[in-house]
Formats: C-alpha cells, sequence, structure tokens
C-alpha cells in the first residue's frame, strides 16, 4: 500500500494547475461519481488534481489505476475493503473498463461501504446503463470533452473568459467578441486550435503533438473497441481504412454501400461500427431533422469528431469540413456534459447547413459567406470564418468555441 500511495504523490505534484471547466461543474461529495471521456482528454489529470486539492499528502484518497499489473491479480472489491480497513475516504479508479466485471465491483463497494467514496474514469465507449452493476441509479455520470477554444485559451495565456450560453452569443455576439478581441489575438489563437489545441497533452510539446494523436488513435481502435465493445481483432484494419477515407473526404452524405465496398466492412457491420466510433470520440454523426436517431439508420453526414483529428490523418485539410468539424464539435460537447447524447440537438437542416434545437438555423461558411440559403428563414445566422467581430446576423465562427 505505501508504494501506491508513494506513486500517487509522484503523479500529483506533476499534475498541473490549470482545471478543466468540468472540475468545478462535479459535486466531488457524492459517493459515486464517474467521468467518461475519449482518451487523451484529461481525466486522469482531473482526478489526480482532485486529490490533491481535497486531500494533500494525507492517505483518505487514493488514486489507482486498474490496467497496472498490479490490479490483474487482485480482487477489486477486497482491496477497497482493505483500503477503507485504514481509513480511506475516497477511492478513484482510473482506466476502470480495463478490469474485468468492473460494474459489479463497483456496485458491491458503494453497497458496501457506505462511507467510502468512489471515482471512476473510463471510455467514452461505456455505456452505463446497460452494465450488469446497474450503476445508472448510483453513479453521477460526467462527460469529459476535449478542450473547448475558450478553454484552449486559458491553459495557453492564464486569460480566463467565461462560457457564454447559446442564447448570449447569437444576442450579444458583437459585444462578447469585441470584448475577447480586446485581450487576445483571437484568430491567431483560433488557428493553432484548429491544428493542436483540443487535447489537453498539447502542452507537452507542439511538434510531437500530431505523432501522439495518431498514437491515441490506434489505442481506441487497438485496444479499447475490442476490449469495451468487443470488435474483432480482423475487422480493426478496416476501422483504421474507414477512418483516413472519412478524413481524406469533404463533408458529404455517405453511401454506406460504397463505404462497406472500399473497407470490406460489411453494411449491416458498417452502421454499427460508425456508431462505436462515435462512441469512442473519433466520429460525430449527424442526421436530417425529424428523422429520429436509430443506430441501424444511415447517417446523413459523418464529421470527424474535431480538427485536430482532421489534421493528423489527412495531409491536406479541406478548410470547409474544419469548419464544419469545429462547428459540430463545439455545440455538440457544450450540450451533453452528462449522461446521454441528445442526438437532435445538432440536425442537418433543408435550408442552411445546420439547425440546433430545432430552433436555430445556420450556414456555415467564410467571411464573405452570404444570405440567399438562408432567405426567409427565421432565426438563421451565418457562423463564417475569419470574422474577428461579427455585424447583424454573421456571426463569427471561433465565438461558438466559448459555449463551454
Amino acid at each position: 500500500m505505501e508504494n501506491l500511495f508513494r506513486e500517487q504523490r509522484r503523479l500529483t505534484a506533476s499534475a498541473g494547475e490549470t482545471r478543466r471547466s468540468l472540475y468545478g461543474k462535479i459535486d466531488w461529495n457524492e459517493r459515486c461519481i464517474g467521468i467518461l471521456g475519449a482518451r487523451g482528454t484529461g481525466k486522469t489529470t482531473l482526478m489526480l488534481q482532485q486529490v490533491r486539492a481535497a486531500y494533500g499528502d494525507s492517505e483518505r484518497a487514493l488514486y489507482l489505476s486498474v490496467d497496472s499489473p498490479y490490479f490483474q491479480a487482485r480482487n477489486l472489491f477486497e482491496f477497497a475493503r482493505e483500503f477503507r480497513q485504514l481509513g480511506g475516504e475516497t477511492l478513484l479508479l482510473d482506466e476502470i473498463h480495463k478490469y474485468p466485471d468492473w460494474s459489479t465491483h463497483v456496485k458491491a463497494i458503494y453497497d458496501t461501504f457506505p462511507e467510502l467514496k468512489v471515482v471512476f474514469s473510463g471510455s467514452s465507449l461505456l455505456q452505463i446503463s446497460r452494465e450488469k452493476g446497474d450503476l445508472s441509479r448510483r453513479a453521477m455520470i460526467f462527460r469529459l470533452h476535449g478542450l473547448s477554444l475558450r478553454e484552449y485559451i486559458h491553459f495557453t495565456t492564464g486569460k480566463e473568459f467565461p462560457p457564454y450560453p447559446l442564447e448570449t452569443i447569437l444576442q450579444e455576439h458583437v459585444a462578447v467578441a469585441e470584448s475577447v478581441s480586446r485581450e487576445i489575438v483571437i484568430r491567431k489563437a483560433f488557428r493553432e486550435y484548429l491544428e493542436s489545441g483540443y487535447y489537453p497533452f498539447f502542452l507537452e510539446g507542439r511538434e510531437s503533438y500530431p505523432f501522439k494523436l495518431r498514437e491515441v488513435v490506434n489505442h481506441i481502435i487497438d485496444v479499447d473497441l475490442p476490449s469495451v465493445v468487443g470488435i474483432e481483432t480482423r475487422q480493426l484494419s478496416k476501422l483504421k481504412k474507414l477512418l483516413y477515407l472519412l478524413a481524406t473526404s469533404v463533408p458529404f452524405t455517405p453511401n454506406i454501400s460504397k463505404l462497406a465496398e472500399a473497407t470490406g466492412i460489411s453494411r449491416p457491420s458498417m452502421y454499427e461500427y460508425l456508431e462505436r466510433l462515435q462512441d469512442a470520440g473519433l466520429l460525430n454523426l449527424i442526421r436530417s431533422r425529424g428523422r429520429g436517431y436509430e443506430v441501424m439508420t444511415k447517417p446523413d453526414k459523418i464529421l470527424l469528431e474535431n480538427a485536430n483529428l482532421l489534421h493528423a490523418i489527412s495531409e491536406s485539410p479541406n478548410t470547409g469540413t474544419q469548419r464544419e468539424l469545429f462547428f459540430v464539435n463545439q455545440l455538440k460537447n457544450a450540450f451533453n456534459d452528462h449522461q446521454g447524447i441528445v442526438s437532435s440537438l445538432v440536425e442537418l437542416s433543408g435550408k442552411g447547413d445546420y439547425i440546433v434545437r430545432s430552433t436555430y438555423t445556420f450556414e456555415v461558411g467564410g467571411a464573405n459567406k452570404g444570405f440567399d440559403q438562408l432567405r426567409g428563414v427565421e432565426n438563421s445566422y451565418v457562423a463564417a470564418d475569419d470574422l474577428e467581430v461579427g455585424f447583424r446576423n454573421n456571426i463569427p465562427l471561433w465565438l461558438f468555441g466559448f459555449l463551454y
């Protein structure tokens, strides 16, 4: 046990001081907290920062990565019993999806030791409501996404701007954009963010960032998908080919038959794999308004989950694609901090590009994008790139990075 506390002290000392916005939204007094997110978004750091802030060097809290060899031979429930007998108050379990039958162990810990808090982190692939232990009634689940543009600016400059609700951005975007632009060179920061600012490990060095990001993608496909959702090993190279094809294509209405033929993935499996890649934080699947949401239906548009993935996978990222990735990514992330994805928040629109919350219609384009496609559409806006401060219903695209 002493070795585990020694390792914890080493890790907490190097966890960094700048906190993600989600940190302040979590009630750390809850008895069971789950933090789910794509690999690389900073779940480990979040947990270590809580240990340091709430417990310092005391031994009342213990952080563990349960995918370590130590825990492959240990019973997690019995370990929690021992920790509680030694006066432990909070057990933080990282990479929980790597532990066999993990939900049953966490449920048993919750039910048996009411004075012991459990915080666990896991892959965004986890569907908590489907787990055997029925943790959906016990755990408060939070989703940790990649950095917003607002958070990126805080990490790189120390300047902290508040997040703005969508309605504030729509109604007061000129004043908000002017206040931000007085403080920083926003268009430069935006370009940096799109290329290498979504995952917090950019702080480890920008030159190595694309390589590390490609390693994250490989780990998700090679390790997380087989272990969490049981995708067969022989399909993994096909998934990588699929991801490359999507990264090097402009956003399009997908032809599932052609994608299946190009990758060697069967048509029924293609629907399932696209959904799993979305769950893993690699894709965003968009459907048209009013179509509803079913796994075995064709998405009307397929996007990579964020612009950094586009830069890491594609040698010549398409500017229009990059704009749409950013817009959809920031909106979906802002509306999905807690359990489940509400798919209808961002949908394809018959006029314009996207309709948000079934109310606001957006066309995404460059600074000179006109309103021709939005003529006669109520509550319509242009999200315009290469624009520092907007006017009327032309809103700078970068400003949607201040939603969370």
